[in-house]
């Protein structure tokens, strides 16, 4: 009687690979048992899927993707579930596409208000100086760090409302002295705000600066 891997036996349950069929075994399946058990000998083919897009009528600013009165295109279901159900945007249709101008004007005056109150609070933040007091250690080297959310809450104790991401501190400070950070308070409008960071406790030299000292100190006393 022939043997499991051929014969009559072997012919009368193989079945014919099905292409479309998952390939997820492929690698690790020997031949023989993929015609047995039908599993396909080549990975299928994939098929791309085409997101459906819209366009909408934008009535709020949205970050990234424009301001009221724009039309853009999106994807239908970020216009579905969000866009649409939020207010944030009408479907373009003859009748609302009169709104446009409206909107436009509407957004001219809520950049201008924006503009302008940038400017103030940039005012402000010149005239504004802030100082952290820290721990350090040996040499005056710092404890921890200045990092933009210690910036942030400064800010708000001085009476700030200002956006934590507006702070452009790209690394966090670890040394005493005056520091600058930038502001983008507008697209426009951009500040450099003056810190200072100080040790809350007497500076120790480090052990360099004590050898030095050291070493000045015998030479005056070798001196005399």
């Amino acid at each position: 009687m022939p043997g499991p891997g051929g014969g009559s036996a072997a012919r009368r349950f193989r079945r014919r690979p099905n292409p479309a069929a998952p390939g997820k075994y492929f690698v690790d399946t020997p031949s023989r048992l993929r015609d047995l058990v039908g599993f396909p000998h080549s990975y299928p083919s994939t098929f791309t899927t085409t997101m459906a897009h819209t366009e909408v009528l934008l009535v709020k600013p949205v970050d990234g993707l424009g301001g009221e009165g724009d039309q853009v295109r999106v994807r239908a279901g970020y216009a579905r579930n969000f866009l649409l159900p939020s207010g944030m945007a009408l479907p373009v249709t003859h009748a609302n596409s009169k709104q446009i101008e409206a909107l436009k004007k509407r957004r001219a005056g809520r950049e201008a208000l924006e503009l302008s109150g940038a400017q103030e609070v940039a005012q402000k933040l010149e005239k504004t100086s802030l100082a952290f007091a820290v721990t350090t250690g040996e040499g005056g080297k710092m404890f921890g760090s200045v990092t933009v959310g210690d910036l942030h809450d400064k800010l708000v104790a001085a009476g700030f409302s200002i956006d934590r991401k507006r702070i452009q501190l790209h690394t966090p400070v670890k040394t005493l002295g005056r520091h600058t950070v930038k502001v983008k308070l507008h697209a426009d409008v951009a500040v450099d705000l003056a810190f200072d960071v100080v040790s809350e406790n007497p500076i120790e030299p480090s052990a360099e600066e004590k050898a030095a000292e050291d070493k000045k100190n015998r030479k005056g006393e070798s001196r005399r």
